[in-house]
């Protein structure tokens, strides 16, 4: 049996957080709560709320979320951004929050994985994974469907090449890759009838 260390997709992977690592520490680089240095007043919006914290900005967006605010469905995974499992949106846009200052997203909008539902009523993208069957362990859902929410709002009609394409950097050691497309293209299905409905109303 091979050594793991002689996968060369493995050493790539390793290879490429290493790097992602570094070229972090060239600017602004955020911390990890526990690194933080003397606190200042800050307030970030997630959710439709505002928050107000007190920490260092520099503090990735991803600890400030699940420490201080516990919002815990927005996963940490490699805290390099090559996982996925900590995306986010921001101002509607797919981010990674492990790699994001918390003092750079004051003023904008912030959503969650336990921002998308509408009460007790599953965003379609959310139903989707449900109907699909779509996750076996489920950590990288949230990171999965953040990822695809900010897809769709981009493009409501994808392709399954553009949905592989725009999920190619979110890992699912499951090995449900098939189901997550199914589930994205479902949910853009549903999401065009509802939008074609409402506009006939």
């Amino acid at each position: 049996m091979a050594n793991d260390n002689d996968d060369p997709s493995r050493r790539e992977f390793i290879g490429s957080a290493i790097a992602a690592g570094g070229a972090i520490g060239l600017g602004m680089s955020p911390l990890r709560a526990d690194e933080a240095s003397p606190a200042i007043p800050i307030s970030i919006h997630v959710n439709g709320r505002d928050h107000r914290l007190s920490l260092d900005p520099r503090v990735t967006l991803l600890d400030a979320l699940r420490e201080q605010l516990h919002f815990t469905g927005t996963k940490k995974g490699c805290d390099h951004g090559q996982c996925g499992a900590c995306t986010v949106l921001i101002d509607g846009v797919a981010h990674r929050s492990c790699l994001t200052p918390v003092g750079s997203v004051t003023g904008k909008e912030i959503t969650t994985i336990e921002g998308l539902a509408d009460g007790a009523r599953l965003h379609p993208l959310q139903q989707a994974f449900v109907d699909c069957d779509a996750m076996q362990c489920g950590y990288c859902t949230p990171g999965m469907i953040m990822q695809s929410v900010g897809l769709l709002r981009r493009d409501p009609s994808p392709s399954e090449a553009e949905i592989r394409g725009e999920l190619e950097g979110n890992v699912c050691r499951c090995g449900t890759q098939n189901r997550i497309v199914t589930a994205v293209q479902k949910a853009a299905h549903t999401i065009g009838a509802m939008a074609k409905a409402n506009s006939h109303a």
